[in-house]
């Protein structure tokens, strides 16, 4: 054989490709890191994080989360805020801090932070009528029964939001609680005096 032959067996003819290492282009680079950039922004702008157009009528993400479904105790506070905020925040105050010459405060108050449940129970199942103390001040009621339409369980959550919000630290109330004393108290209780709630054990 000849040497030309044999060359070209061993695969080493001149005109024959060969591999060779070189580096991407500089614009290559450059392009493919703005588009990511590009990509980025466009999805941020239009992925909905918070587009009002997306999430209207929402106006906040902690708008937003304060409507997500809940569960255990995170669902039994979220309810009762919603009704405390419908039936007595009217006249107590979103606050809970009360309102001059309307209602008393929540927030602190001795019926509240009891460490029973039965005499601040009591209040929306009777109403209240004359003359009450919170914290060292008289206050005279003519509040209506605004618990006793509302089932067991909603008057529970409530009360337990009530209990539990605006530095309040007392236990929770269940429904089967509340049912239990609509029915010591019969039909049609009268509203209680603040001396009457008084002698009532917590």
């Amino acid at each position: 054989m000849s040497e030309d032959n044999q060359k070209n067996c061993r695969g080493n003819s001149p005109g024959e490709p060969t591999a060779t290492r070189s580096s991407a282009p500089m614009w290559i680079i450059v392009a493919t890191l703005a588009l990511l950039f590009l990509g980025g922004v466009y999805f941020d702008h239009n992925s909905g994080w918070f587009n009002p157009r997306v999430y209207a009528p929402y106006h906040s993400v902690d708008q937003l989360e304060a409507y997500q479904p809940k569960s255990g105790a995170a669902a039994a506070l979220a309810k009762g805020k919603g009704i405390y905020e419908n039936v007595c925040g009217i006249c107590h105050g979103a606050d809970g801090m009360g309102k001059p010459g309307v209602a008393p405060p929540l927030a602190g108050s001795e019926w509240v932070m009891a460490k029973g449940y039965n005499r601040l129970a009591h209040i929306p199942l009777e109403g209240v009528n004359g003359a009450i103390s919170v914290e060292g001040k008289d206050w005279t009621m003519a509040m209506a029964a605004m618990g006793a339409a509302l089932p067991d369980d909603d008057l529970a959550a409530v009360l337990t939001y009530i209990r539990g919000s605006w530095g309040n630290k007392a236990g929770e109330v269940t429904g089967d609680e509340i049912k239990k004393l609509r029915a010591d108290m019969g039909k049609n209780p009268a509203p209680a005096t603040g001396d009457q709630l008084k002698a009532m054990p917590e």
